[in-house]
Formats: structure tokens, sequence, C-alpha cells
């Protein structure tokens, strides 16, 4: 049957083309819009990391053991942003990559590694906080730039060895037999126990510790008028004043991170499905992470935001500010 010389039949198949070109030209405008929004978020990322590491590079009165360790900590998150978000950009607006292919595998490689050397630095900066708050006395001769040194090499070789050997395991995973499924799952429990969970495990009793300690010294600052203990408390606030600032870097890291390891943790070890698109968006929250960071330092030391500012402006360009006295 037909009218005006239009078979019936095909106005069904007319407007479901209709409807599917529709649908992608939706999907292409969503996907440009993902695509400007995840790039400006990497451009965002490596700038602030960037003036971090130019800041504590260059001005002497940044170079601390603290500082070291933060500037360890800006390097990774500046590799997030160089590395991870346009491959994870790639991977979250093109769905033929939902299946873990070697794209993939490399993505998600990158992206432990760059995480793990995160929570391992920010394990180093408890682990000098504790020292520098609960034994400010032995601080200088303990924590010295040997110990540094060894501190951020630990944390990044760690953190590439836990990539590389999630790569291996997942590129086996599909023609494993019961012995290589074994490794797999053991390579699976062991990157998640000592990217994340141990470290935080280990970050929060210490925080702990000092903020015991820090109370316990608040209460005797109180009771005491003796000027040398005022000047000494003067210096215990400020290190309390740091301490503050970098455990806030880490609540931030932990607030970001935490869904998703939990995620990925239930996804591996039980029969629980979780959609794609929370598993996505759960790690755009943690990889923001990375973009978050500068701007902690920036709104909590006032060194920070004067040293910024001259880079901003090219100040550092018009002469040697090294020596600076930064406020």
């Amino acid at each position: 049957m037909s009218f005006n010389g239009t078979s019936i039949t095909n106005i069904p198949l007319c407007f479901e083309t209709d409807l599917f070109h529709a649908l992608t030209s939706t999907r292409s405008i969503l996907c440009m819009l993902l695509n400007i929004f995840f790039g400006s978020l990497s451009v965002v990322t490596v700038c602030g990391n960037l003036l971090v590491i130019i800041s504590i590079t260059y001005f002497k009165q940044l170079h601390t053991p603290t500082n070291s360790l933060v500037l360890s900590l800006a390097v990774a998150d500046l590799l997030v942003g160089v590395l991870v978000f346009p491959l994870t950009i790639k991977f979250s607006t093109s769905s033929c990559y939902y299946h873990y292919n070697l794209f993939c595998r490399v993505r998600a490689s990158f992206d432990v590694s760059l995480c793990t050397s995160s929570i391992l630095n920010l394990c180093c900066i408890s682990i000098d906080r504790y020292h520098a708050v609960c034994q400010p006395l032995t601080y200088r001769t303990k924590i010295n730039d040997h110990v540094i040194v060894t501190m951020i090499l630990v944390s990044w070789s760690v953190a590439v060895l836990i990539g590389i050997s999630l790569l291996i395991a997942g590129l086996h995973q599909k023609i494993c037999v019961k012995p290589c499924l074994t490794f797999v799952v053991v390579a699976n429990i062991m990157g998640l126990l000592f990217a994340f969970y141990l470290p935080m495990i280990v970050m929060l009793c210490i925080y702990l510790k000092i903020l015991l300690v820090a109370q316990k010294q608040a209460r005797s600052i109180q009771n005491t008028t003796c000027q040398i203990l005022k000047s000494r408390a003067t210096v215990s606030k400020m290190e309390r004043k740091a301490t503050k600032t970098l455990a806030i870097v880490m609540g931030v890291f932990l607030m970001c991170w935490f869904p998703y390891f939990l995620c990925t943790t239930i996804r591996a070890f039980s029969k629980v499905t979780v959609p794609d698109v929370w598993v996505e968006a759960l790690g755009w929250i943690a990889l923001s992470n990375s973009t978050i960071n500068p701007f902690i330092y920036a709104f909590f030391y006032s060194w920070f935001r004067s040293a910024f500012r001259m880079i901003i402006s090219g100040k550092i360009i018009q002469g040697d500010f090294t020596n600076s006295k930064l406020l």
C-alpha cells in the first residue's frame, strides 16, 4: 500500500534513521563538551603543579626536606595531567575502548603508578611531619637530604613496580590457566594493598599521633610564661600549621581516591556489577585530586602565594630572585 508513491513501510525506517542521526549528533556534541572540559582540567593541572615545581626549585627559602617531598608529589600530579588525563579523555569519549584492550591496560598502568607514587609521597610527608612535630630536637639529624632522597626513590620505584606488575597481569589475564589466574588475583591483592590501603592506614595512624602530640604541646604552652619556651612555641606553631595543611592535602587525596579504590576492590573480588559510567565518574573524581593540590598550597601557604605571583608576573625572568624573602 502506498500514499503519493511512498510506501508506508518506509516511514518507520526514515523515522529511525532521523532518530539515529539525532542521537549521533547529540553524542558528538556531548563528546566535544567533555573533551573541552577534561582538556581544560588537564591544562589547569599541568599549570598549577608546574607553578609548585618552579617555586620549590627556584626559591632557596623553599629548599626544605618537606618541600622536597611536596616537589616529588607535584611531579606525580604533573605527569597525571600530561599522561593520564589525555589517555582518560580518549577512553571516556570512545565507547570502543570499553573492552579491556592494550590501550586500557597501558592507561591503567600509568594511572596506578602515578596514584601510588602520590600516596607513597604523602606517606613520606606524614613521616616527615611526625618527626618535625613529635621529635623536633632530633628532626634535623633524622630527616636529612640523604633520607629524603631515599624516600623519594623508594616511593617512585615501588609505584613503577606496581604499575608494571598490573600491566603484565592484565596482558596474561585472558589467556590464563589456573596457576596464572592465581598470580593475577595475588597481583591485584598486593597492588591494592601496597598502593592504597596500607599507606592509608599508616598515614591515618601517624596524623592521629601528631594530633595528640600537638594538643599536648598546646596545653603545655598555655601553662608556661618562659620566653624561651614561647620562642619554641612559635616554631612549634609553624610546624603544626604546616602539618595541618599537609594533613588537609592527605584528607583531600583520600576523599578523591577512596571511592574509586573501594569500587575497584568490589569489582575485583565480588560478583557485584558496577556500571562502567560510575567507574569512569569515580575515576575522574580521583584524578581531579592532582588539580586540587596546588590550590591548597596557594590557599594555606603565604610563601607559595608570593612565589606564584612572582612567577606568573614574570618577575623571576627580569633578575635573580632566588634569595628573595617570601612572606
